[in-house]
C-alpha cells in the first residue's frame, strides 16, 4: 500500500466548534513533567497563532488528590464544559496499587465527557531516514476493561480476582465509524496531493481491526462484527479496505513491518498497548501525541507518563505536548495553524541535532531549547 506523507492531521472539526465564539483553551498540566510540557505546548500554540486563544489553568491529578482529596474537581469539568473550545492534559501518576478514594482523573474525564476515541498518530518525521511510516491508531475510550469493574473473592484455595470487561455495539460501531472516517479523511488528502502523470500505484486506505476473537470470541467478536458493520453507514467508507490482525499478530507485523498499516482500531487495552509501543517506532513516548476526541470536545494528551524521575530538570521532551497541540487545534477549526506546528516539529526530528534534542531522544538539549527550536521553524 501506498502511504504519501504528512496525512496524519486529524482534521474534521469537533461539532459546534469551528464557529463558536469559544476562544479558550484549558491547560491541565495534572502530574510530573506535565507542569514543563504543557507550558512549552502553551508558547508554541501563542507562537503560531498570536492573541487567537486566551487560556485558563485548571486543577486535577494524583498531587492534587494528595493535597485535597480529590483527584478531578467538578469545578475543572464545569470549566471544559462551559467555557473551553478544547484542552490540554499533561501526565497523570496514577499509582500501581490501590489507594482508597482515587480514581484515574484522564479516564474519568474521557468518560464525563464522552470523548470515546483516542487518537494516535505515529509517523517519521517528514525529511526523516528509515522505513516511512505513517500510520493512526484509533482507540475504543470507553469500555473494555476499563469500566473498572472488579472484585476478589476468598476460596479455600486462596484469594481470587475478577474483571468485567465490556464491549457494546454501540461503541464499537462509532468508534468504527470514527476510523473509517479517518481513512476517508487520508484517501483523500493523499489524492489531493498525489504528483499528475506520476507513475505510482494510486493512493489507497486501509482500516485494520485489531481483536482477539479467537479466544474471546463474545467480546471481541461483537468487536469486530460492530466495526464491519460500522463501514456500510458513510458511502465513502466503501473506498475504504478493510483487514484484520489478532493482537498479538499485530505486534509482531507492526514492528517488523509498520509501514503497511495505515489506521488500526482496537478496544481500549489493546489500543493502549499497541499505541504505546508504536511510539518506539519514531524513536520514543516524548514525540507522540494524541487527541481524546468526542462529538462536542477534545483535549489533547502526549503519550507519555509523569516521568517523576526526570520531572523539574527542564529535559522532558515537550514534542508529544507540541503534537497534541496541533491535534486539538486542526480539532477545533486552524488545521492550518496545526499543519505549520507539525512541520516545524518535523523539521527539529530531521535535523537530528544531539544538542537541541533531549535526553530520550539521545541528546543533550533540554524542553525550553527544543520548544525555541520548533517556535524558530514556525
Amino acid at each position: 500500500m501506498s502511504i504519501a506523507p504528512a496525512t496524519r492531521l486529524v482534521s474534521s472539526t469537533v461539532r459546534g466548534l469551528a464557529t463558536s465564539a469559544r476562544r479558550k483553551i484549558g491547560l491541565i498540566p495534572a502530574d510530573g513533567i506535565g507542569k514543563e510540557v504543557i507550558p512549552a505546548a502553551q508558547q508554541v500554540i501563542e507562537a503560531v497563532l498570536p492573541s487567537r486563544f486566551s487560556f485558563i489553568h485548571l486543577d486535577c491529578g494524583f498531587e492534587h488528590f494528595q493535597k485535597t482529596g480529590v483527584a478531578l474537581p467538578p469545578d475543572t469539568v464545569k470549566q471544559l464544559r462551559e467555557e473551553c473550545a478544547g484542552a490540554l492534559f499533561g501526565s497523570v501518576s496514577s499509582p500501581s496499587h490501590k489507594v482508597a478514594g482515587y480514581s484515574s482523573p484522564i479516564v474519568a474525564l474521557r468518560k464525563q465527557l464522552d470523548l470515546y476515541a483516542n487518537v494516535r498518530p505515529v509517523a517519521s518525521p517528514i525529511g526523516g531516514t528509515g522505513k516511512p511510516i505513517d500510520m493512526v491508531i484509533v482507540r475504543e475510550n470507553t469500555e473494555c476493561l476499563y469500566i473498572k469493574s472488579e472484585r476478589i473473592t476468598d476460596t479455600p484455595n486462596g484469594k481470587v480476582a475478577f474483571a468485567d470487561r465490556q464491549i457494546s455495539e454501540h461503541a464499537s460501531r462509532r468508534i468504527g465509524r470514527m476510523a473509517f472516517s479517518l481513512a476517508a479523511q487520508r484517501l483523500a488528502h493523499r489524492r489531493k496531493t498525489a504528483k499528475a502523470g506520476a507513475a505510482a500505484a494510486p493512493p489507497t486506505a486501509k482500516v485494520t481491526i485489531v481483536h482477539k476473537s479467537n479466544v474471546l470470541s463474545i467480546t471481541d467478536g461483537l468487536f469486530r462484527e460492530s466495526v464491519r458493520a460500522s463501514q456500510q453507514d458513510d458511502a465513502r467508507f466503501a473506498e475504504v479496505e478493510v483487514e484484520e490482525q489478532l493482537v498479538d499478530s499485530m505486534v509482531y507485523r507492526m514492528f517488523r513491518e509498520p509501514e503497511v498499516f495505515d489506521v488500526a482500531v482496537a478496544p481500549n487495552l489493546y489500543g493502549d498497548i499497541i499505541s504505546d509501543g508504536a511510539a518506539a517506532l519514531v524513536g520514543s513516548l516524548g514525540v507522540v501525541g494524541s487527541a481524546n476526541v468526542g462529538d462536542d470536545f477534545v483535549i489533547g494528551e502526549p503519550v507519555h507518563g509523569s516521568a517523576p524521575d526526570i520531572a523539574g530538570r527542564g529535559i522532558a521532551n515537550p514534542i508529544a505536548s507540541i503534537r497534541s497541540a496541533a491535534l486539538l487545534l486542526a480539532r477545533i477549526g486552524e488545521p492550518e495553524a496545526a499543519a505549520r506546528i507539525d512541520a516545524a516539529v518535523d523539521a527539529v526530528l530531521a535535523k537530528n541535532d544531539l544538542r537541541v534534542l533531549t535526553p530520550d531522544l539521545g541528546g543533550k538539549g533540554t524542553t525550553a531549547g527544543v520548544t525555541d527550536s520548533i517556535i524558530k521553524g514556525l
